[in-house]
């Protein structure tokens, strides 16, 4: 199997960097991803920009095992989005060897978000860093589309990216014929989970199942293959499958093989 795989730290979010990756090592994963930054106020997050002895322990991990950084999360585009803050952000990420950092567009102004995402592009250039717009349907980028204007109307900048989580292409408005016209330079990386058919009617129950209660690949309703045939083939995947009843049950590593597997199994 030579297709990359990360262990994305929502699916085990109890975890500190240094256990993320060593568990990330034990089931099989080639990479992972760090969440540094918290997705919403009070959020679980590990800050590592301001924590010297995480940040070896992470480093260390990183050598013993050999896997790899590959995300790190998450870079909030709000109103008052001020790119100087990122700094410290980016230079953990260059010193960990990260690839990409996972970006959210809060701000319902087009033009400032567009200036903020070039901004953020600009500030992560010279660290070798990929900011990628993550579409989300309770956000100001709610879907394929969005994220594709916001990349142009921030002046395409070379490390852009667009990332397509399974959850969120199921769940917005973004036909399959759009995905599959996204210009290959603009995919980093997609994110694999599954879910049930059934919608949920309230963004409050888009926001839980995203955060709390994904399925593995095969278990729910999304059509993951036609996902997949039209996205790369050697696409790296970021395995993304919070479940806050069934990943404490199998524990962190259990969990982690589980979901691994699943994808595995996807893939064929």
């Amino acid at each position: 199997m030579n297709r990359p795989l990360s262990l994305a730290h929502l699916t085990v979010l109890e975890l500190p960097p240094p256990q993320v990756v060593e568990t990330a090592a034990a089931a099989g994963y080639t990479h992972a991803g760090i969440r540094l930054l918290p997705s919403s106020p009070g959020g679980l997050a590990y800050p590592l920009m301001d924590d010297p002895a995480l940040l070896r322990e992470t480093r260390r991990r990183l050598d013993d095992t050999g896997v790899r950084l590959f995300d790190l999360e998450i870079v909030r585009l709000g109103a008052d989005f001020d790119v100087r803050a990122y700094q410290r952000f980016c230079e953990v990420g260059a010193e960990l060897g990260a690839h990409t950092i996972l970006v959210g567009g809060d701000d319902p102004e087009p033009a400032r978000l567009a200036q903020s995402f070039a901004a953020l592009c600009e500030l992560a250039r010279p660290f070798g860093l990929h900011p990628s717009i993550e579409f989300m349907p309770w956000t100001a980028v709610p879907d394929v589309a969005s994220a594709l204007r916001l990349v142009v109307d921030a002046g395409r900048p070379a490390h852009a990216g667009i990332l397509v989580d399974a959850l969120h292409w199921a769940r917005s408005d973004s036909p399959l014929p759009q995905v599959a016209a996204l210009p290959r330079e603009l995919l980093h990386y997609a994110q694999v989970c599954d879910a049930p058919a059934q919608v949920p009617s309230t963004v409050e129950g888009l926001i839980h199942t995203a955060r709390c209660e994904r399925l593995l690949p095969g278990e729910g309703g999304i059509d993951l293959p036609a996902l997949l045939s039209v996205l790369p083939p050697e696409l790296p995947l970021s395995v993304e499958i919070p479940h806050h009843v069934r990943a404490p049950q199998a524990g962190a590593l259990g969990w982690a093989r589980q979901a691994r597997d699943a994808t595995l199994r996807l893939l064929g």
